[in-house]
C-alpha cells in the first residue's frame, strides 16, 4: 500500500537527512503508527496527523538521532574540553621553553592548521542537521585531535630537556585523551555511514 501523501513527504525529509536504513525503520514504524489509527476509526488524514504527532517533526527526530550518535558526543567533549587541554600545554611549553627547541617553523605552521582543522571540523559536527555530515566531520576531527595529541606528547617526550610536573601533567592529560578518542571512533571508522 502507498503511503499517505503526509507519510510520503515525512519520509522524503528524513532520507534527506538520516542514512537511508535509518530513516526507513523509522518510517516503517510510522506507517504503522499510521495503520493502526486507520484501524482505530480516523479516517487517512487524520491517522496521519496523529501519527506523525506521536513520533514527533522530523527535525526532532534527527536531532534525537544526532544527540545519541557516539561521534557526536566525542565532538562536543572534544571541542568543551579543548582549551583547558590547551592551556595545560601551553603552561608546560612555556615552563620548559619549548620556543627554544629545534623544530622547524613549517611543522609549527602544520600543527596550527590541524589544531584549525580540527576544531573547524568538531564545530561543524555539533552544529550541523545532517547525519552523514555528522559523522564525517566529527571522525575526521577527532583523528585530527588524536594526530596532534600523539605528535605533541611524542616531541615533548624526545625535546624536552627536563620534563617538569607540568609537561607531565599535559601528556598524561593528552594520554588519555587519546585512548578515548580512540575507544570513541573504534568501529566508527570502519564501518559505512549507517
Amino acid at each position: 500500500m502507498a503511503d499517505h501523501r503526509l507519510i510520503a513527504a515525512y519520509r522524503h525529509d528524513l532520507l534527506e537527512r538520516l542514512p537511508a536504513e535509518l530513516a526507513e525503520e523509522v518510517c516503517d514504524g510510522l506507517a504503522d503508527t499510521h495503520q493502526h489509527y486507520v484501524r482505530l476509526g480516523q479516517n487517512p488524514d487524520e491517522a496521519a496527523v496523529a501519527a506523525i504527532a506521536e513520533f514527533g517533526e522530523p527535525a526532532t527526530v534527527v536531532d534525537a538521532f544526532r544527540k545519541a550518535c557516539p561521534v557526536w558526543r566525542l565532538a562536543r567533549i572534544l571541542v568543551t574540553t579543548g582549551p583547558i587541554v590547551g592551556g595545560m600545554w601551553a603552561a608546560g611549553l612555556i615552563s620548559e621553553q619549548a620556543w627554544g627547541w629545534p623544530i622547524p617553523n613549517t611543522a609549527r605552521l602544520a600543527v596550527g592548521l590541524v589544531l584549525f582543522a580540527s576544531v573547524a571540523l568538531l564545530i561543524t559536527a555539533m552544529r550541523t542537521r545532517r547525519y552523514q555530515s555528522l559523522r564525517r566531520a566529527a571522525i575526521a576531527g577527532g583523528l585530527g585531535i588524536a594526530a596532534l595529541d600523539g605528535s605533541v606528547v611524542v616531541t615533548a617526550l624526545v625535546l624536552a630537556p627536563a620534563f617538569g610536573s607540568l609537561l607531565i601533567v599535559a601528556t598524561s592529560v593528552s594520554a588519555a585523551r587519546l585512548a578515548f578518542v580512540a575507544g570513541s571512533l573504534r568501529g566508527c571508522v570502519a564501518k559505512p555511514v549507517a
